[in-house]
This record gives C-alpha cells, structure tokens and sequence, in this order.
C-alpha cells in the first residue's frame, strides 16, 4: 500500500524502536528469513533499529512519513510509586498510587504526541493502537490481573517469592479515555504541528474466548491467556525479584506463574472485557 504512493526508485527506511534491554535477534531473523517479509517483497525497502525509549525524541525532526505504534504506549515510562494490594494500580485501593500512575500517564503520552510531532515531516501520519479505558472507566483484563495477582500470592505463601519483592511487582501499563488522549491538543485541537484525525475507541474481541465457544476446552483457554501474559506482562514482574531476569528462582517463578493462571482461568472460563483506541495524528504542511 506504501509503495504505490512512492516512486518504485524511491527508497523506504524502517525503523524498529523498543527499549535498550529489548533483544532484537527475533526481529532481525524474522525479516531476514519470512518470505512475507517485507524485505522479500521491495528491493528498496531497508531496515533498521533503535535502542531507545521513544517517550523522547529517536529520530531526526521533520523525517518521518509514516509511523505505526501498536499495543506500546499503554507501557508507563517508569513506576511511579509501589502500592501493595495487587499487580495493576486500576484494581488496587490505593488512591495515592492511582493519582501518581494517572500524573506519569498523562506525562507519559503528552511526551510521546510532542517528539512525533517534531519527528514528522510535514504531511506525515502516525497510527497509535493503544489499551483504552471502557464506558465504566474500566481498563478491563480484570479477571486476568486478578489471576496473576492469586498466583503471585500463592508463590509468596509457598516461599518462592518474599514478600518485599512481591510488593515491588506491578505491571506499569494503563489504558486512556478519549479525554486523556486530546489532553495535549486542548484547547486549539493543536500540539507540535499535529492534529487528531481521527480517534475511536471500541471493545476489542477476546478470539480466545471465542475459540472456546467453539471447542468448550477450558485447558486450552487458559493456557492461552496464560501464555498471551507470559509474553506481554511477566517481564516487569521478573524485573522485581531481587536478581532480576538473572535471579537464579527466574525461570521457576515464571513457570509456576504461568501454570497458576492457566489453572484459574481454566476452572472458570469467561470472556475477557479490554477496550482499545485507535488515533490517526496527521502533521500539518
């Protein structure tokens, strides 16, 4: 679809962009070796990577035509504050912690809109796909997050985790209203040269949910969302044990974490309640 508004001599650059601790290797070997890649289908398309945080600026201003972020700005820039009464601050009583996550939320997306800005050439596009807040201000994922948060109680009680590591673990990720997201346009509807072409915010479908009405294997639909948090949201919890991803209890913890969710969900399949949002930003000439 790009190459059809460029001039096939016109060369395309893309840029990967994650943390500096991120392992690039899968990405590399997966543009290297899928023949759907898009290095196999334009001679003129080239890769690249940048190890960097992209709550700041991570690419030369006014160079970017296109940019594409996907279930990535949901992730906080840091954790503002440890509260200790469950793994994600929207289902925890801790209304001090809940005010210090919604501040760095806010800062968080207003630094990520103003270094696009400045990176977009004009005319440029950027898509953002991000968690979302439903009608009832719920960032959803409740029965998930309560899983992992028994689990992570059941491994305390059984001695494979102290309970001072226990209460650094959280997972720094929050969803956003529609007002949240046109904070830093308001009040002129203009931030850094950018404006909001167009936002919508829907409830996402839960396909594993919907497998297990076809097949009523609950093993399955646990172990499905299991391994969908080990990938997406276990790394900030090892993160918080006391050797980190090196700790020597590491590969024990997540496995029993993961098997302790799968059992819970499993036992009691439902389908998962999460809303997304989809903004197109557009620069200005």
């Amino acid at each position: 679809m790009l190459r059809r508004r460029t001039r096939h001599d016109h060369a395309i650059l893309v840029a990967h962009t994650d943390i500096p601790d991120n392992d690039f290797t899968a990405l590399f070997h997966t543009l290297d070796e899928d023949p759907d890649s898009y290095l196999h289908k334009d001679a003129a398309t080239f890769a690249s990577a940048i190890g960097r945080s992209f709550y700041g600026q991570i690419l030369p201003s006014k160079t970017v035509n296109l940019g594409w972020s996907s279930w990535a700005t949901q992730w906080l820039s840091r954790v503002p504050c440890e509260f200790d009464d469950h793994v994600h601050v929207a289902y925890s009583a801790d209304q001090a912690a809940q005010a210090a996550y919604a501040r760095q939320a806010d800062l968080d997306w207003h630094n990520f809109v103003a270094f696009r800005g400045r990176e977009l050439a004009p005319q440029g596009r950027l898509v953002v796909l991000t968690l979302a807040v439903d009608d009832d201000g719920s960032v959803g994922f409740a029965t998930l997050l309560d899983a992992i948060a028994a689990a992570l109680d059941e491994q305390a009680r059984d001695g494979l985790l102290r309970r001072d590591e226990m209460a650094r673990m959280t997972i720094p990720a929050v969803g956003r209203s529609e007002t949240d997201l046109r904070a830093p346009f308001a009040p002129s509807g203009r931030f850094e040269g950018l404006t909001i072409d167009h936002l919508d915010t829907f409830a996402a479908e839960d396909r594993f949910w919907a497998r297990f009405q076809s097949d009523a294997d609950a093993a399955a639909f646990g172990a499905q969302w299991a391994a969908f948090a080990r990938a997406a949201l276990f790394p900030p919890l090892v993160h918080a044990l006391d050797g980190g991803a090196r700790d020597p209890r590491a590969g024990a913890f997540v496995g029993q974490l993961e098997a302790g969710v799968a059992g819970r969900l499993s036992s009691a399949p439902e389908p998962m309640r999460m809303s997304l949002a989809l903004v197109s930003l557009a620069k200005g000439p």
